[in-house]
Parts: C-alpha cells; sequence; structure tokens
C-alpha cells in the first residue's frame, strides 16, 4: 500500500498511529522543512489561536520533527489584515484567519466563514465537505495562489456588547458597532456605522467610547477579553455569524511542493484541530457565561422586529453582491439552495429535539424546587 493511502485511512488516528510507527520511515526519507505559520488571532484567544499550535505539534510529532510549522499571533511578523497577502506573496507559508476580513477583496471570502442568516457549523461543514463548497472556494483561492482548508468553528455567535439597550430598529441608528464580515454592510442599511477592529482593539476602542458597541464570538472569548467591564447589555443570537469557520491558508506553490506524504499529514492534522475548536467552545461558554451573568452582565435576545430587518436587509444585499460580482452569484446560487434544504431537515429532527429537551429541562428543574 502507498504511504499515502495509508495515511488516509489512518484519520485522526495520526497523532498516534503515525507518531509511532510512520514517523521513523519518514525521518529517514523524507527532507526537512520548517515553515512559518501567520495567524489573524492573539495568543491570548487560546481557542482560536491554539488550533494552529496543534497543527504544528501534530505535524512534527507524526514526521519525528522533520517538519516544522513556527507558529505566530497576530502582529509579529503579519498584522491580522494582512494574512491573506503575506500567504499569497509568500511571505510566509502559511496563515490562519477568517476569510471574511477580506470581502473588500471579494465579497465571494465570505462564503468560507459565514453569512448573515447562514449555516450553523455542522452545516458549513458540510456544504465544504459534501455540498460543493470546498470546490467552489478553491475557485476563488486559486486566483489568491492559495490552498485553503477548513480548520475550526467557534459555533453559533452571540450578537455582542451593548452600552445601551437596544429594542428597536430605531436604536440602532449611528451606533458604532465592531462587526466582522458581510453584517457591517447588512446593519449599515439599518443605519450603523460598522467598524473593522482587529480582536485585540476592541476593548480599548470600547473603553474610550470610540464605538458604542461591540461583537467578537462568544463567553469563553468575551470574558477574557474583559468586554463586561465596558458595557452591560450582551445580545444574542449573532444572527451574522450561526456557524463562522476559521480556515489556514498555504501558498499554492509551498503546498504543491510538499512531499504527499506531509500533505496527507498536515491534512489530517489540521483536520484534528477543527473538531478541537469547536469542542472546546461547546464545553466551556456555558461557565463563562454563568460567571458574566453573576458579575451583573444584563442578557437580551435581539428583538423580532430587529431580527426581521435585518433578514430582509441581508437579502437585499445578496442580491445586490450578485447583480455586481459573477464569482459571488456563482457561489451565492449554489450556496442557498444547500442552506434552504438543510433547514427544512433540520426542522424535522434537531429542532424538534432541542426544543423539547429545552422544555424538559425547565420542567424538571421546576419540579425540583
Amino acid at each position: 500500500m502507498e504511504r499515502r493511502a495509508f495515511l488516509k485511512q489512518a484519520g485522526t488516528g495520526l497523532a498516534t498511529g503515525a507518531a509511532a510507527v510512520a514517523a521513523p520511515a519518514l525521518a529517514a526519507e523524507l527532507p526537512t522543512i520548517k515553515w512559518r505559520l501567520a495567524s489573524s488571532f492573539p495568543k491570548t484567544l487560546d481557542a482560536i489561536f491554539g488550533a494552529t499550535e496543534t497543527v504544528a505539534k501534530r505535524v512534527a510529532q507524526a514526521t519525528g520533527g522533520k517538519f516544522q510549522i513556527q507558529v505566530f499571533a497576530a502582529g509579529e511578523i503579519v498584522p491580522s489584515p494582512g494574512v491573506l497577502d503575506a500567504v499569497k506573496d509568500g511571505t510566509v507559508e502559511m496563515g490562519h484567519t477568517a476569510s471574511y476580513y477580506f470581502i473588500g477583496k471579494d465579497p465571494a471570502f465570505a462564503f468560507d466563514t459565514g453569512v448573515p442568516f447562514g449555516l450553523n457549523s455542522r452545516q458549513q461543514s458540510a456544504w465544504m465537505r459534501e455540498g460543493g463548497g470546498a470546490a467552489l472556494m478553491a475557485e476563488l483561492f486559486k486566483s489568491y495562489n492559495i490552498h485553503a482548508i477548513p480548520c475550526g468553528n467557534t459555533g453559533a455567535q452571540m450578537g455582542g456588547w451593548f452600552r445601551k439597550e437596544i429594542k428597536t430598529v430605531d436604536d440602532l441608528k449611528g451606533l458604532k458597532f465592531r462587526v466582522g464580515g458581510l453584517a457591517g454592510q447588512v446593519l449599515a442599511k439599518l443605519g450603523v456605522v460598522p467598524q473593522q477592529i482587529p480582536a485585540g482593539d476592541i476593548y480599548p476602542s470600547l473603553e474610550k467610547g470610540t464605538i458604542d458597541a461591540a461583537e467578537w464570538v462568544g463567553p469563553y472569548d468575551d470574558l477574557k477579553l474583559g468586554f463586561a467591564r465596558v458595557a452591560k447589555y450582551y445580545y444574542y443570537p449573532g444572527w451574522w455569524e450561526g456557524g463562522p469557520m476559521l480556515s489556514i491558508y498555504i501558498n499554492q506553490k509551498q503546498w504543491a511542493s510538499l512531499p504527499p506524504e506531509y500533505q496527507a499529514i498536515l491534512e489530517d492534522a489540521i483536520l484534528a484541530a477543527h473538531g478541537d475548536m469547536q469542542a472546546k467552545y461547546d464545553a466551556k461558554s456555558p461557565a463563562a457565561l454563568k460567571q458574566l451573568i453573576g458579575s451583573g452582565t444584563q442578557l437580551r435576545p435581539f428583538s423580532n422586529e430587529i431580527m426581521a430587518a435585518a433578514y430582509k436587509a441581508a437579502h437585499e444585499l445578496y442580491d445586490e453582491l450578485s447583480d455586481k460580482s459573477p464569482q459571488f452569484k456563482k457561489i451565492y446560487e449554489s450556496w442557498r439552495k444547500f442552506r434552504d434544504d438543510q433547514l427544512q431537515w433540520f426542522a424535522v429532527a434537531e429542532n424538534r429535539y432541542d426544543n423539547f429537551m429545552q422544555a424538559a429541562r425547565a420542567a424538571s428543574n421546576k419540579a425540583r424546587k
């Protein structure tokens, strides 16, 4: 059996089996390679930044140290918004980022992360792996000399931190809001003044009043970033990020130059990190949310009025972008059909089960009191 075929069959067991069995052979036969990876995220955000550390560790273990990846946090060698260009131009071999940061280059990049009222995390993975998403995104990335591989998902995000209550669409008008991706363009239709600010700069901007509100991910990260100290109201859901995906970028020429064995090992290491990220957020967010509420945070849902207005504005934007960008239109038409089919399917089993479990939990807790 060829080595690449063996590694593919090994799957996520690579960390143990490949490290113990394949590494000695690889160490003897394959070249020593040292790459650099530029992250768009600070080290303090261990769930997101930690995904790249997982990749580097697994690759080194599986190759007996022959393939080394040195990970750099945002700003250490490349600023957060510069990751795509750095990989494209070969300044670094790899990057880890959210593709919707680059919608200024092409709005179609948003689909690689997530769009307002889009897919949840499972649906995003299904679209990428089985729904044609990977092939569609590969066409876009090819023009930027990048080979992209999904690497992490946060799950549905929160709607962010606000200094004042937001009850109606009128309350949004003139609000300076740090928000990522196409959400800013949707919210601009409702009167919001969107701001693009990297993670490390959000807190001081909110503290100084440069912005009125900000969103990042959810309780686990938001607790670390200290937003509760400068904004009281915590809204949900982040309807613009139902299942936002992160990606690892690899310079196309560098990817093509890798031995097939290293390609397989790198792919499997990224796959492991992809699952680890959401598991970490899912496991740690409940306790973090309880801590935030216990310290005085006021949890609020976005009103149906705001959600309905944003939904309408989002789909108006998609039609506008489709008229301007053939690439966006091609991806959107495929993506939209997949989303609609997924919504019908999830309504049958997933939603019914989840809704019952919430009601049953509430009833059980009430009975115990």
